[in-house]
């Protein structure tokens, strides 16, 4: 294919560089061609198509591919003719041929040929484009939103990757570059108001880049909602960038709604000691373990261990994970319960983590109400089981995955996972490994989470089901919560409980609402919202802090670490001794017994009344 391109370039190029000669001479003489000057002319036409040719063929300029003409195509266009023309004057110089050629000729020649080169590529993509863009049916007319560095790159590739769209405008936010054009694409003020650009342009759809923040992803919503557009989002360069995802147009998702600014994390600090290093992930298949698992790759380990119970979800991670770039990282995929020692214990021998991120848990509140036993067993003592290993075999550091239910917990999951935290910092008195706890609350679209069971519901045509109409959850994104994480994981001390910042808690309801407009539908026209009432174990509203944390002190822009009463480790273990026995016992027995020991904790925890989580965040 390529020897086809070069045989049909060759001929083009030779007319291009004789007509470039031929006018460079025509200028010079002011288009008096005398026999002298057609001597000269025919004299210096053989060498100066050698020359150029030889160089096209070094440079490989027919390699380059017209349909993708860009600035740094002409550029190099330039350098080589530049070159040429170097060449041809140095051996003018040397009065190596009779005639000599006029010095001014090289000159012309030079700006011809770089003007003629360019020409023809962008004539070349000019077509192209006018062919594909005759062959797709009725293009999409969109604007853009931003008209920033990154909404002028999602310009140029929308043009090259989704041909359906054709951009007619770029909406400045800020005012800098308005009343200007972008290749050819007008950049509009949003002062004009989207609706008005929208009239003007003929524009049917907002293009909304995936940086923007939730609430204004929400507003432009409600504006395309009233001017009669369609939203869509458009990912970041820096995502395509990464492969995470490819160029296209999607819908708006809950996601977009509730995202927030972009963490600003310490790449460097978490690189330190995550680069080369050996990383142990329990849970690795749930919804935080396997995205832990995808940014940690992204730092380089040296070895990556992903432990889970669950056949199915390993499977699943494993194939994601064989399309990625892990060049340079050894993958271990073990299924393995951590309650088993024996077999966690073979694991960390044979692998020797310097890191371990514990994620592994029973999550979904009412169903652990039931069966509060195996809550205990996976929760309690299966960090129990993953601490004592990571203890004994000299694990550098240890980061626990709590939540923002173990803060004054009504539920039997929300309880175990006070325990485990309790238990990470009575081992961490005496041990050498860092011991960490990240607390948070509610992640977007994890397994179990409401989200998919919104969408689910409205699939089925409703109603959807909301416990309460004043009930709140604070909410977070997956790969965000584990952005912080990581971070959490390089700031954080031993014995410390780091809580992120959820932002502001959100009505569920208001949760529900939003769902239905995304898909298209109205409430209550199209589809209803019922009220339940709470379910076992579940409260009106979570917290993420305890009375005596709040003044919680910022360890990060989004990181708090909270000050708790010194720990009692041989307390907490006679407690976690007594849970133990409790499971082998009765269910009435394991509830009983969870509820003394919280009761306890969280009594010496409230030595104040706990104010709400935003109040706190705001004193800090």
């Amino acid at each position: 294919m390529k020897y086809n391109r070069l045989l049909f370039a060759l001929p083009i190029y030779v007319a291009l560089y004789t007509a470039s000669l031929v006018v460079a001479f025509a200028l010079r003489f002011d288009l008096q061609i005398t026999g002298d000057v057609l001597v000269e002319f025919m004299t210096w036409l053989p060498i100066v198509l050698t020359i150029k040719l030889s160089l096209f063929a070094v440079a490989r300029e027919w390699r380059r591919r017209h349909r993708y003409t860009s600035l740094s195509d002409v550029v190099y266009v330039a350098a080589v003719s530049l070159a040429a023309s170097s060449a041809i004057y140095l051996l003018n110089a040397l009065s190596a041929v009779d005639p000599d050629l006029h010095r001014s000729i090289i000159l012309i020649d030079f700006v011809a040929t770089v003007v003629a080169t360019a020409v023809l590529r962008s004539a070349i993509r000019l077509g192209i484009e006018r062919i594909d863009t005759a062959e797709q049916p009725k293009q999409k007319l969109a604007l853009i939103y931003g008209a920033e560095k990154a909404s002028i790159g999602m310009l140029r590739s929308i043009r090259v990757s989704v041909p359906e769209f054709k951009i007619v405008g770029l909406i400045d936010t800020a005012g800098t570059t308005a009343r200007s054009l972008v290749g050819g694409v007008p950049v509009i003020s949003i002062r004009k108001g989207v609706a008005r650009i929208a009239q003007k342009y003929s524009a049917g759809y907002l293009l909304i880049p995936s940086s923007v923040p939730g609430t204004t992803v929400r507003d432009l919503c409600q504006l395309c909602v009233d001017a009669g557009l369609k939203a869509y989002v458009i990912p970041a360069l820096n995502e395509i960038v990464d492969g995470r995802v490819k160029l296209t147009v999607r819908d708006v998702t809950i996601s977009d709604l509730l995202r927030r600014e972009p963490t600003q994390l310490d790449m460097e600090g978490i690189a330190s000691y995550i680069t080369d290093r050996t990383v142990l992930v329990t849970g690795a298949a749930g919804s935080i373990g396997s995205e832990l698992c995808r940014q940690v790759i992204g730092f380089k380990p040296e070895k990556l261990i992903l432990v889970d119970h669950s056949e199915f979800g390993m499977f699943q991670i494993e194939q994601e994970f064989a399309s990625l770039d892990t060049t340079g990282i050894e993958l271990h995929c073990v299924i393995a319960d951590i309650n088993d020692q024996v077999t966690m214990g073979r694991v960390l021998g044979q692998h020797l983590p310097e890191l371990m991120f514990h994620a592994a848990a029973y999550k979904h509140v009412p169903l652990m109400e039931h069966n509060a036993q195996i809550a205990i067993r996976n929760n309690v003592l299966g960090t129990k089981s993953a601490v004592d290993l990571a203890d004994r075999f000299g694990v550098e550091r240890f980061v626990m995955i709590s939540t923002d239910k173990a803060v004054r917990p009504t539920s039997v999951m929300g309880s175990t996972k006070l325990v485990a935290e309790k238990y990470l910092q009575a081992v961490a008195v005496q041990s050498k490994t860092q011991f960490i706890t990240v607390r948070f609350g509610n992640v977007l679209n994890s397994a179990g989470s409401v989200v998919p069971t919104f969408r689910r519901q409205i699939l089925e045509g409703g109603p959807l089901t909301v416990t309460h109409p004043d009930m709140t959850r604070f909410f977070m994104t997956i790969p965000e919560a584990v952005q912080l994480v990581l971070q959490a994981g390089a700031v954080g001390e031993s014995g410390q409980v780091l809580i992120l910042d959820m932002g502001e808690p959100v009505k569920i309801v208001d949760l529900a609402k939003d769902m239905i407009s995304l898909c298209g539908l109205r409430y209550p026209d199209d589809i209803e919202i019922a009220f339940t009432g709470l379910r076992p174990g579940e409260k009106m509203y979570e917290e993420l802090f305890y009375g005596n944390e709040k003044h919680a002190k910022k360890v990060h822009d989004k990181i708090f670490c909270a000050e708790r009463e010194p720990i009692q480790p041989g307390i907490v273990k006679m407690h976690v001794a007594q849970l133990e026995k409790a499971v082998h016992a009765s269910l009435l027995e394991a509830r009983q017994a969870l509820a003394g020991v919280v009761a306890q904790y969280v009594s010496a925890a409230e030595t104040t009344l706990a104010e709400p989580a935003t109040d706190i965040r705001k004193a800090a």
